[in-house]
């Protein structure tokens, strides 16, 4: 199981995903370009001492993660998912893969997903915060797949 990031802007939110693959021993994947600079004082706040134990690998664009992507399913979180995450079946090598806080991800990233899946969220609500949703989504998966 790995977690991915698809051009993040919010260093807070990267912050807390190193956090969340830290304490799930989970690989993290950032796609740049992000928004921010990694030195950014917010994101090691929000990483707190993490930072050493996220297993973090910076890709330099899509096709750079794509060319080093381990092998199995790319699963892409999107508001605009074809399966509501309670009834998607993840395997053990699944990339969870987070789409930009302010623009999601473009079509030739939708369109290089095995899946996608959406969070369901009551009507009229827009969506979840990133690093929430890779929280949720991630638990999931590693429970689903025995990883916890």
């Amino acid at each position: 199981m790995r977690l991915a990031l698809y051009t993040p802007q919010i260093p807070q939110n990267v912050g807390a995903c190193i956090r969340l693959s830290a304490c799930f021993g989970v690989p993290l994947h950032v796609i740049e370009p992000v928004g921010f600079t990694f030195d950014d004082r917010a994101m090691k706040r929000a990483a707190l001492d993490y930072g050493p134990l996220g297993h973090m690998t910076r890709h330099a664009d899509w096709d750079a993660f794509q060319a080093a992507r381990a092998p199995g399913r790319l699963v892409l979180f999107t508001t605009k998912g074809a399966n509501p995450l309670n009834d998607f079946a993840f395997q053990p090598g699944d990339t969870l893969l987070m789409g930009s806080e302010t623009a999601g991800a473009p079509n030739h990233v939708h369109d290089a997903a095995d899946a996608r899946v959406v969070i369901p969220i009551r009507p009229g609500a827009r969506s979840l915060n990133l690093s929430v949703s890779a929280g949720i989504g991630l638990f999931e998966a590693l429970r689903q797949t025995g990883g916890l």
